[in-house]
């Protein structure tokens, strides 16, 4: 199931996954990604109710930029290896 998943998130992790591990990657990266991709969900799904409830369409721009932060952060904390975790942090 995981690689059925991983070849159908390729386009997003294989830039993601070229080089090497940094070298202040923790495994506690990984879950944290996780946690802020989950938070960002969250944040989307609220300014989602706001953009029902309001009826503006304005309210659509931070439901999307959420929905994407989101989305990235746990497709790569879940799916991505631990370069990509990496650079997702920023090799530092």
């Amino acid at each position: 199931m995981k690689e059925t998943l991983r070849q159908l998130c390729s386009p997003i992790l294989k830039p993601l996954e070229s080089g090497d591990v940094g070298p202040n990657y923790k495994a506690s990266h990984r879950t944290i990604l996780n946690v802020v991709g989950a938070l960002f969900l969250t944040l989307s799904t609220v300014s989602a109710a706001a953009l029902v409830f309001t009826g503006q369409l304005g309210a659509l721009v931070p439901v999307l930029v959420f929905l994407g932060i989101g989305g990235l952060s746990l497709i790569v904390g879940t799916l991505g290896t631990d370069a990509a975790v990496s650079r997702m942090w920023g090799n530092r």
